[in-house]
C-alpha cells in the first residue's frame, strides 16, 4: 500500500547518495525560485495557512489560481506539501470548482482562425502546464536530499 499511496499523493523521494542539506539552506533555495519571467512566487506562509512556505500562481487567463503549501520537517529531511487548486468557470462564479491533492493540469485557449487556404482552423492561443510551478519545486527539493512527501488533509 505504501508505494500505491505515494503515487497517489505525489511522494519523491531524492536520488541515492545525496547528502541531506540543512533546513535553512532548503528554504532559502526554495524562496531563491522567485525570478523574474516565472509565473509563480514562493514566500513565507501566513499563519492561517499553517504551512512553512507556500508557492502560488495565478493564471488569470483561464481562472485558475495554484497553491502549493509547503512544511518543512528537518528531523526528517522531509518536505509535506499540500497542492490546492481553484478555478472560476464563469465570469460571476457560479461555477466554481475547488480541488485538493497531487492532480497535474494543462489549461489551454484555442481560437478559431481562417487559414491560407480559406478553411477555419482552430489555433491554441494559451497554454499552462501546472508541472511550470511544481517541477522547479520537487527538483529544488530532491536536489538538496529531502523527501517530498504529498499530503491530502493535514500537513
Amino acid at each position: 500500500m505504501g508505494r500505491l499511496w505515494d503515487k497517489l499523493t505525489g511522494t519523491q523521494y531524492p536520488a541515492e547518495g545525496v547528502a541531506p542539506l540543512p533546513g535553512a539552506e532548503v528554504r532559502a533555495a526554495l524562496l531563491a525560485l522567485n525570478t523574474p519571467g516565472v509565473a509563480y512566487r514562493v514566500r513565507n506562509a501566513l499563519p492561517a495557512e499553517k504551512a512553512d512556505l507556500v508557492a502560488e500562481c495565478q493564471i488569470r487567463r483561464v481562472g485558475v489560481t495554484l497553491k502549493t503549501r509547503m512544511r518543512l520537517i528537518p528531523v526528517k529531511h522531509e518536505v509535506r506539501f499540500l497542492d490546492e487548486r481553484w478555478e472560476n468557470r464563469s465570469s460571476d462564479n457560479a461555477d466554481k470548482q475547488y480541488g485538493r491533492g497531487h492532480a497535474p493540469a494543462v489549461f489551454k485557449q484555442w481560437e478559431t482562425q481562417q487559414g491560407p487556404d480559406g478553411r477555419k482552423h482552430k489555433v491554441e492561443t494559451f497554454r499552462f502546464d501546472t508541472r511550470e510551478m511544481t517541477d522547479p519545486l520537487r527538483n529544488t527539493i530532491l536536489g538538496a536530499g529531502w523527501t517530498l512527501r504529498g499530503v491530502l488533509f493535514r500537513l
